[in-house]
């Protein structure tokens, strides 16, 4: 049996399928921004994006003023992507070119999102190393924001088997080291007009 390439998976992904066409698209990513504006941190804090892919989040934080953002993604080709549409601004962002599985990041932020990261992870050591990432990388008193498909939503993406979430099991998941602030169920509609049911939790660290 051969061993699944994470990093060839998507980045063949990446070069074969436009902006459009994937089932994450989304013009405006609202739900990630209310949830931004809502913990009311600095425009000067500093915000990492895993999984950010060539989501349009980070050209809505540029505009917004925000002036510290990194992006993560285990593809290239994203990043590149990326990179071509925000043109000259690009240089106002850090790139790091990693799987989220096993980042070990060199830095704290003050912010962690992840928008449909997390629940491509259903091992139990790499969901381990992962929290471990997230408890290391947000500063004391920083925040997480973590957006997984839930019990309701698909039960794969992209061909790849995920991890769903209910409220509590993901609170479950990041309770030794952040505290939730919200929870709220998403209804995310793809460019093929399907529904994809998402649960979406803001956590404060609290060690």
């Amino acid at each position: 049996m051969d061993t699944f390439d994470r990093k060839e998976h998507w980045e063949k992904i990446y070069s074969t399928k436009k902006l459009n066409e994937v089932s994450w698209y989304q013009p405006s990513p609202e739900t990630s921004l209310n949830l931004i504006s809502e913990l009311n941190i600095p425009k000067s804090a500093n915000i990492i994006d895993i999984g950010g892919g060539d989501s349009f989040l980070v050209d809505n934080l540029l505009e917004l003023g925000y002036s510290n953002i990194t992006l993560l993604d285990i593809s290239r080709k994203a990043i590149e992507r990326a990179k071509n549409r925000l043109g000259e601004k690009c240089k106002h962002v850090k790139w790091i070119e990693a799987d989220a599985s096993d980042f070990d990041p060199t830095e704290t932020y003050d912010l962690w999102h992840d928008r449909a990261a997390f629940h491509f992870l259903t091992d139990e050591t790499e969901i381990n190393n992962y929290l471990k990432s997230a408890t290391k990388g947000v500063k004391e008193s920083g925040h997480l924001i973590i957006g997984t498909f839930s019990t309701e939503g698909p039960k794969k993406c992209s061909g790849i088997e995920i991890k769903q979430y209910s409220e509590k099991s993901l609170l479950d998941r990041f309770k030794e080291a952040f505290k939730k602030i919200e929870c709220k169920i998403i209804e995310h509609t793809t460019p093929f007009n399907s529904i994809q049911n998402f649960i979406f939790c803001s956590f404060k660290k609290i060690r």
